[in-house]
């Protein structure tokens, strides 16, 4: 089966305690099983980057972020992955986005991809967790962004990945 072709915007949603929001849903590898995600999606035709990680923070979480907001592209990576029968081959820009306490308390996780809730993890708990987090070593790029404060890093490109051959 050829992959689908697929660009997606991800961001890395950090509250004022260096806490990243994912959301939780079904692991598309293993039946029954749950994996923890990074917000963001598709980007659709005609729009940019940075309007589409803005778009996806807004229907997945309900701030809405100015264009601003968003950092420049602080990594990027290709996934190869199936889902419900159909196979994709995506590439994904991340970037940072800081939200206050406020925006924090104000967040609504109720897409459906998120069925099984959501919540904010400090970098130790992503550290530790025996739960299926994407994407895998997240906690290591994560903690290298923070570590660089306001002079984020240059983007790196962390690889290309087959997410149906990684048993984790």
């Amino acid at each position: 089966m050829t992959p689908a072709k697929r660009r997606t915007s991800r961001v890395l949603l950090v509250d004022d305690r260096d806490r990243l929001l994912l959301p939780c849903g079904r692991d598309p590898r293993r039946p029954g099983a749950r994996r923890w995600f990074t917000v963001g999606g598709a980007v659709e035709d005609g729009e940019d980057w940075v309007r589409a990680a803005v778009r996806e923070v807004r229907e997945e979480t309900a701030p809405t972020l100015a264009a601003h907001r968003p950092s420049p592209v602080v990594w990027t990576r290709q996934a190869l992955f199936s889902v419900d029968g159909r196979c994709f081959d995506q590439y994904e820009e991340y970037r940072l986005a800081r939200v206050t306490a406020d925006e924090a308390r104000g967040v609504e996780v109720t897409t459906e991809e998120a069925r099984y809730g959501h919540r904010w993890w400090s970098l130790d708990e992503l550290a530790t967790t025996g739960r299926t987090v994407r994407p895998m070593r997240l906690v290591s790029h994560l903690s290298a962004v923070l570590a660089a404060g306001e002079s984020l890093p240059v983007p790196v490109h962390r690889g290309d990945f087959d997410e149906d051959a990684d048993p984790g």
